[in-house]
């Protein structure tokens, strides 16, 4: 059994993938804001991390067309990562507000501009139908995505997409595009530190329905795109003592243990914290720990 099989398969769709995936936005930099971390990564050393990630049996890579700063793409270097690679991986990217090429934000996409992402995508990842298509929620958050989700849907029907799902979104926005096709997976920001999917009960509702749900930020919690800082959850520090791990380990081994239908999608361009996120995946917490976990915050020292 490879290292990232070790929390177990699920189904985007009819594509199974081990829960333990990749995040490309940290490959071009220190979000998908484009911050740099310095100098720009090696494209070789680029593609040697995402074949580590293959190896270590990772087939699941979350991305976006998005993802990118001035010297370097995702999508570019997944691209070249799989041109290399003769195993089965599963690409999910996203479309909806992205940036345009200068790096400024685009917030309002028509729903007939989404062919153009879809496209885009489909040209930097070198393929001619994308294995996952999210929609990514854009304007005031309760607004109605039955429009640009259906135009997905239309692009699915011909052919230039496999599967759609969804990314941060509301509860009310899963049954909505459910109406229009059907949603293989859910993405929103969720964590220890930030838990409104289960306040809303999304996390509940996506395994009711054999939904994929996908945290994002759940190592960097509330620094969201920010690289996870020093921790201060005292609870977190002595669940990881216990287990001669590390706190951001225990971080992913607690969303993977809110259902078998949580995948997790760590992103980080060190080698050895790689392995660290992909060995989360076999970490089994207690009930006890579990609890701890999930004390109020006033516990937190």
């Amino acid at each position: 059994m490879s290292a990232a099989a070790a929390a177990g398969t699920w189904k985007l769709g009819d594509l199974e993938v081990n829960r333990i995936g990749y995040g490309a936005m940290r490959l071009t930099g220190n979000g998908m804001m484009g911050n740099s971390d310095g100098a720009p990564i090696d494209r070789d050393v680029a593609v040697g991390l995402l074949h580590s990630a293959f190896e270590q049996g990772v087939n699941h890579v979350d991305t976006a067309a998005f993802y990118f700063s001035p010297l370097r793409s995702a999508n570019e270097l997944i691209n070249r990562a799989l041109s290399s690679w003769s195993g089965d991986v599963v690409v999910v990217t996203k479309v909806g507000p992205g940036r345009d090429p200068s790096g400024e934000w685009l917030d309002t996409v028509r729903p007939d501009q989404l062919r153009g992402q879809v496209e885009e995508n489909l040209r930097q990842l070198g393929r001619d139908c994308l294995d996952v298509v999210n929609l990514r929620a854009g304007g005031p958050r309760t607004a109605s995505l039955a429009e640009h989700f259906g135009a997905l849907a239309e692009l699915r029907e011909a052919g230039l997409v496999r599967h759609l799902g969804l990314s941060g979104v509301l509860h009310e926005h899963v049954a909505e595009a459910q109406k229009i096709a059907p949603v293989v997976c859910v993405q929103n920001s969720y964590g220890l530190d930030w838990r409104r999917a289960d306040e809303s009960g999304l996390v509940d509702l996506c395994g009711k329905q054999g939904i994929a749900f996908v945290p994002f930020f759940a190592v960097s919690g509330l620094r969201r795109e920010a690289a996870a800082g020093q921790e201060h959850n005292a609870r977190v520090h002595s669940v990881a003592r216990a287990h001669n791990a590390t706190p951001a380990q225990i971080r992913l081994a607690w969303t993977l243990h809110r259902g078998p239908h949580v995948l997790a999608i760590p992103g980080t361009r060190n080698p050895a914290h790689l392995a660290e996120n992909i060995a989360a995946g076999a970490l089994r917490l207690a009930e006890e720990e579990l609890a701890l976990l999930d004390k109020p915050d006033e516990d937190t020292a």
